[in-house]
């Protein structure tokens, strides 16, 4: 099997040592990182960028593990993006490249609220937000509320047609309160495509999942 991260192979090896033992949460792990880095990939084909900040964004944008309940989580990605810049740094990267990887990690975020102001900046935020929509954004919605301990769905009104949602208690809450909002906010015009096909495939799990309730 090809190294996903060919011709970068050496400096991969050495920031994903930084991703290890951070947290025991499946959909932040190493493979989050591979699906990420795919995405970035097809992004910058068709929008260019710098493919080493991309990478080193890529592997260290989740460098500092903060679940989804803490009352950090706001701050995670402030604070993975001055981690990726201490490791850079460390590493004789020069000023303006730390800098650089260190703005697409702290804007990468959908809790943070940060614009992302360079291209890698953007295709980062594209390609992580792809991989919390589609069918892995499904699986991974379900995943993350079995870890939190929350329902699947509120049984007397599942679509929330008489209350507010509330998706720490109710995973399919989760749908109309954030993933079916994020293909909107898409910043390059190829992670809009793929958001569009994964959005879609959203809206037809739920209105399966509803049909059988």
């Amino acid at each position: 099997m090809p190294n996903p991260f060919s011709p970068f192979d050496e400096l991969a090896a050495v920031l994903l040592a930084h991703t290890q033992n951070l947290s025991n949460d499946g959909s932040h792990d190493q493979s989050h990182l591979l699906r990420v880095w795919k995405n970035v990939c097809a992004i910058q084909a068709k929008e260019g960028g710098d493919l080493r900040i991309l990478l080193a964004a890529t592997l260290l944008h989740d460098c500092v593990a903060v679940e989804k309940n803490s009352p950090l989580r706001s701050r995670a990605s402030t604070l993975a993006a001055e981690q990726a810049r201490h490791i850079l740094s460390n590493m004789d990267w020069s000023e303006q490249d730390c800098e650089a990887v260190g703005h697409a990690v702290q804007s990468h975020s959908f809790s943070a609220n940060i614009q992302p102001v360079s291209l890698e900046a953007r295709i980062l935020q594209d390609a992580d937000r792809l991989d919390a929509i589609g069918a892995l954004g499904i699986a991974r919605c379900f995943y993350t509320a079995g870890r939190m301990g929350s329902s699947l769905y509120e049984p007397k009104d599942p679509q929330a047609e008489n209350r507010s949602l509330d998706d720490k208690r109710y995973a399919l809450d989760h749908f109309p309160a954030k993933l079916l909002k994020l293909a909107d906010g898409f910043q390059t015009k190829r992670g809009q495509e793929i958001a569009r096909e994964r959005h879609a495939r959203m809206e037809r799990f739920v209105e399966e999942m509803v049909g059988e309730l």
